[in-house]
């Protein structure tokens, strides 16, 4: 990318991703706090009965129980963890490190997700680009993460941010890919609720109508 060190998508473990993520526990990183706030995102910003992908999807999809798909499918470099996510209606396992194309059709998608995945993407802005062509205009591309990460595998661009600047680092991304109407924000754990402490922030863009 312009602009940006050639060693800033290093990774500190060079074990092939899908060797080391099939040691990783299936649950999410994100407390339960976190992971119901990315599910109101989800319910409010997807549309209802649409073709949706979860790109590095991973063992939990964070949709909402009553949500009706005409088709969700989960991209992630772990069978296990497509395996034991139930919601999707086919999974498909792929290194979008090693292979950052997409499997799908142009335009082929009517939302695409992506939850606590951009910090492991050593190809970011190809993978972007993917999503941009298989996305239709003027539906959401929605990037979510907390401030939790497995730092053997997070890049080092990610791991150098603050979150702060972890959000402009993902809009500067979908900006050059072409996505606009970028719209990001932050759910912050109210004090009283102990149980939740995880910062969930979130960046939507959507490739424009005739693009």
């Amino acid at each position: 990318m312009e602009g940006i060190h050639e060693k800033a998508f290093i990774q500190a473990n060079n074990e092939p991703d899908d060797e080391f993520f099939s040691r990783q526990g299936l649950d999410s990183l994100m407390d339960m706090g976190a992971r119901t706030a990315v599910t109101a995102l989800y319910r409010t910003t997807l549309p209802v009965g649409g073709r949706t992908l979860d790109v590095m999807a991973g063992a939990m999809s964070h949709m909402p129980e009553d949500a009706v798909f005409q088709e969700l499918i989960g991209l992630d470099v772990n069978q296990a963890a497509l395996d034991a996510n139930n919601v999707l209606s086919l999974a498909t396992v792929q290194n979008l490190n090693t292979t950052p194309q997409l499997p799908f059709e142009d335009q082929s998608f009517d939302g695409v997700v992506m939850c606590d995945g951009l910090a492991y993407l050593t190809q970011p802005q190809v993978v972007f680009e993917e999503i941009y062509r298989v996305l239709k205009p003027n539906v959401p591309f929605i990037v979510s993460f907390s401030d939790r990460f497995l730092p053997e595998k997070a890049v080092a661009i990610w791991q150098a941010l603050e979150p702060e600047d972890r959000v402009r680092f993902t809009s500067a991304l979908m900006a050059r890919t072409g996505f606009t109407d970028l719209d990001t924000g932050e759910v912050a754990p109210p004090e009283d609720l102990t149980a939740w402490k995880d910062t969930v922030r979130a960046v939507i863009g959507r490739r424009p109508a005739g693009q």
